[in-house]
Formats: C-alpha cells, sequence, structure tokens
C-alpha cells in the first residue's frame, strides 16, 4: 500500500515541482510520515490522509517558490544585477564579445528597439538594462520547448531547485527538530532502544534521513550556489540565440516512389 500511495503522489507532480520546489524539504516530515503512522491498521483513513498531504506538498511548493523569489532582488544586487542582463553588457566578458554583437542586433529587430550603444552602457545604464530585460524577456518566451532546448530547461530547474531551497532553509531545519523531537518521543513512549524492536527501527530511519537532511541544507544550500546556478543559467539563455538565429532546415520529404508500367500481356493472334 505505501508503495501505490508513493507512485501516486509522484505521478502528481512534474518533474520540475519534484526537483525544484519543496519535496527534499520536508523529507525527514515524510520519512516519518510513511514509517511512523500505522496504515496497514487504516482504511478510508488512508485515502483521505493521502488527499490532504498531496494538497498540502502542493500549497507548500507554491508557497516555496514565492520564498525563492523573494530572495533574487538581494542575491541580483550582490552581483550587480539580474545576469541575463548584465552578461550582455560589454564590460561582462562570459561571452565573447563578437557572438553578442550578433545577439544585440538579433534582439533588437525582435523586440523591435534600437541596441543599446557602449556609450549608451556607460551613460545611460538604465536605459540598456530595459532593454536587455526586455530582450530576456522574449527569449524566456521562445525557448519554452524543452525539446528543442533541453540544456537551458535543465539549468532552470537547477536554479529554481537551489534558489526555492535557500528560501525555505531555515523552515525546513525547524521541521527537522520537529521531526527529531517526536521520533526521540516516541522513543521514550516505547522505552526501548532495541535495534530488533520494529517501532525502533522505524525511528532510527527517521533520525537517520533527518540528520542526512539537516547536515545537506547547512553544508550545500546557500546563497553562493544560488547565484552559481543563477549565472549558469543566465548563460545558457543568451547563448540560445544561436539556436533561434541558424535557420531550422526542413526534414526533405521522401521521394514518391513512381510506380512501375504493367507490362501488357500479349495478344492471341485471330483464328
Amino acid at each position: 500500500m505505501i508503495e501505490q500511495m508513493g507512485s501516486s503522489m509522484l505521478r502528481f507532480f512534474d518533474a520540475y515541482t519534484v526537483r525544484a520546489r519543496f519535496i527534499l524539504a520536508v523529507a525527514p516530515a515524510l520519512a516519518a510520515l510513511f514509517l511512523l503512522v500505522p496504515w496497514k491498521e487504516l482504511d478510508l483513513y488512508v485515502v483521505v490522509t493521502t488527499v490532504a498531504m498531496l494538497a498540502l506538498l502542493y500549497a507548500l511548493s507554491d508557497w516555496a517558490r514565492k520564498q525563492g523569489q523573494a530572495l533574487e532582488p538581494g542575491l541580483y544586487s550582490e552581483i550587480g544585477g539580474k545576469p541575463s542582463v548584465t552578461m550582455m553588457h560589454r564590460s561582462d566578458n562570459t561571452i565573447d564579445q563578437a557572438s553578442k554583437d550578433r545577439y544585440r542586433a538579433f534582439l533588437a529587430a525582435k523586440i523591435e528597439k534600437p541596441e543599446p550603444t557602449a556609450n549608451d552602457e556607460q551613460q545611460n545604464p538604465a536605459a540598456a538594462n530595459a532593454f536587455y530585460e526586455l530582450a530576456g524577456t522574449w527569449l524566456r518566451t521562445h525557448t519554452r520547448d524543452t525539446k528543442k532546448f533541453p540544456i537551458l530547461f535543465n539549468e532552470n530547474c537547477a536554479y529554481g531547485f537551489r534558489r526555492n531551497l535557500l528560501g525555505v532553509k531555515w523552515t525546513a531545519l525547524a521541521l527537522n527538530g520537529i521531526v527529531v523531537a517526536i521520533c526521540a518521543a516516541v522513543l521514550v513512549y516505547h522505552g526501548t532502544l532495541d535495534i530488533g524492536n520494529a517501532a525502533a527501527k522505524r525511528v532510527l530511519v527517521v533520525l537517520i534521513v533527518a540528520a542526512a537532511h539537516a547536515l545537506y541544507f547547512l553544508l550545500a544550500v546557500n546563497r553562493k550556489s544560488v547565484i552559481a546556478a543563477a549565472r549558469t543559467y543566465a548563460r545558457e539563455l543568451i547563448l540560445s540565440c544561436e539556436t533561434l538565429i541558424t535557420p531550422q532546415k526542413a526534414a526533405p520529404k521522401p521521394a514518391k516512389k513512381v510506380a512501375a508500367p504493367r507490362s501488357k500481356a500479349p495478344q492471341q493472334p485471330s483464328s
């Protein structure tokens, strides 16, 4: 039954939601829920609880996304602005200048705005940034085809994953502490630390998950990793101009087979 519930939950969330929103942040709580609740003794309650969990996870995933988005202004201020904007400036050498010249001309034609010159970027950076912001919006709108831009999609997922986890970092660690406290209460209630005891085994698994979870959040979830992912995604977004500029060749149509003429049967001479 637990396996069926797990597969139903994974089908409920698409790949981006599973990776980028909230599942990892509540991993110890989910482990505790599946291992400590006596599911075999429940019937209708299993269905009700499962539906409630799915609805709660979806609501929390949306909240995690908003928490991550709220961090963006502060993160961008640390690196001088949004990476997809600053990388287009001539002062940034992340992408070679010759390619960026081509991209500016291409994007200027698409958004129907004059591209900023080097002097514009120095004398009126706000206007130049407005152009690059419009260009970035146009690019994001025209690169939504995940089959055509798989690398860009993966980098976007990686950025959203790290950003949202950072947004809920301290909430997740607090939830982690609550789970550990519940596990301690279970052990005190059963009055045993015997590994052979079924309840103790379940609690031990939850504690291991909680320890690994806390270690990951403390060491890997930080502003530096989010900024690195943001820059990688921005670079890939700008480089997607190459695919958009290059005309896509239509697949050649298969040649029509010409049916061979049928040979006429020889006529019999009349008698």
